[in-house]
């Protein structure tokens, strides 16, 4: 490998895994105005162009209260597998091999979609994916917004479909939501033998706290965003004691909070933390898994070797099995062999 300068390029053909995703946040216009037609719901847009103005926010309580009621238009499984699949489509485009995309399944069952449907729907645009070089799981998350009493709802209502996911995360408005609010829920997923994972949102009020409860009361596997985990080094020394990685968004932060918490990313990534760049809400933002690692590599002048260890560790901390993330991580070898 070489420290040369990365081109767009060379990062869209980077075969990568996704592993910050929300379906729900790949709602692109076009679809979400052609859903309501045929749902016959009035979205109070007309045109392709006013749905996009309407896509604005400059926090993630503002981000929030545009995001959810977008879902109206989400009724059945069709709408549901069609959203799901033209992510994966659009993954395919940036080279994604592999996926774990986060749903919230309460943001539809609270406006009387069943779970059945939901669930149903992603999981058949999954099996889909599959015929055009995609493999993808899905993680449920909870709405940390929501009763603790309305996740443990939840997480009875999915276990009969438990084959059709493989973790649980957690999301939404972190404000007054500890980690701590979940503990029993997750605590029961783990002993089921789901993965776990949580969002500890950047800067964020106590944000430090809420890290410290995912990792060392709930016993997380992965950290969500969770950059300002730079403030404490003792907890950076336990996620390199007990090789948890970081799925951090860069494009995201930059419309929640102005900073792409890019120097913080680096810092970590070169003291050997498993760091990795996925989109969020591509469809919002305007910036899919390439376009957010190009982004990054362009403000803070990331060489080739920090992209595809970048890369590398998308694998690294993905739940799948030890000898597929050899066979992925062949696969990005290869690759900078050929641009060598």
């Amino acid at each position: 490998m070489s420290n040369k300068k990365v081109t767009k390029e060379f990062i869209q053909g980077l075969p990568k895994a996704e592993l910050h995703l929300h379906l729900e946040g790949t709602l692109e216009p076009e679809l979400k105005l052609r859903l309501a037609q045929k749902n016959h719901i009035n979205i109070g847009q007309q045109t392709i162009e006013e749905v996009k103005a309407a896509y604005q926010f400059d926090s993630l309580t503002s981000f929030l209260q545009v995001y959810y009621p977008a879902m109206n238009v989400l009724q059945d499984k069709e709408d549901f597998c069609a959203l799901a699949l033209d992510y994966l489509k659009k993954a395919k485009e940036h080279n994604v091999k592999y996926t774990e995309m986060f749903f919230d399944p309460q943001a539809h069952t609270s406006r009387g979609v069943p779970f059945e449907t939901v669930i149903n729907g992603y999981f058949e645009a999954t099996l889909q994916a599959r015929k055009f070089g995609v493999e993808a799981n899905l993680i449920m998350c909870f709405l940390r917004d929501m009763p603790a009493e309305s996740a443990m709802e939840t997480y009875r209502q999915a276990l009969p479909y438990r084959d059709k996911f493989i973790g649980i995360g957690l999301d939404s408005d972190e404000r007054n939501n500890p980690p701590l609010k979940f503990a029993e829920v997750f605590a029961l997923a783990k002993k089921d033998g789901f993965h776990i994972t949580m969002h500890c949102d950047i800067d964020q009020e106590n944000s430090i706290e809420h890290i410290r409860q995912a990792l060392l009361e709930i016993g997380i596997e992965r950290l969500d965003h969770g950059t300002n985990i730079v403030e404490d080094p003792s907890l950076i020394a336990y996620i390199q004691e007990h090789n948890i990685g970081l799925t951090c968004c860069p494009v995201s932060n930059s419309f929640v909070v102005d900073d792409m918490k890019g120097k913080e990313m680096l810092e970590l990534l070169h003291q050997g933390i498993q760091i990795t760049v996925n989109s969020d809400d591509p469809a919002y933002f305007q910036s899919y898994i390439s376009d957010d690692l190009y982004a990054l590599a362009q403000k803070y002048e990331l060489s080739q070797d920090d992209v595809v260890q970048i890369a590398k560790n998308s694998f690294g901390i993905a739940w799948i099995l030890e000898d597929k993330k050899k066979e992925y991580l062949k696969m990005i070898d290869k690759y900078v062999a050929s641009f060598a």
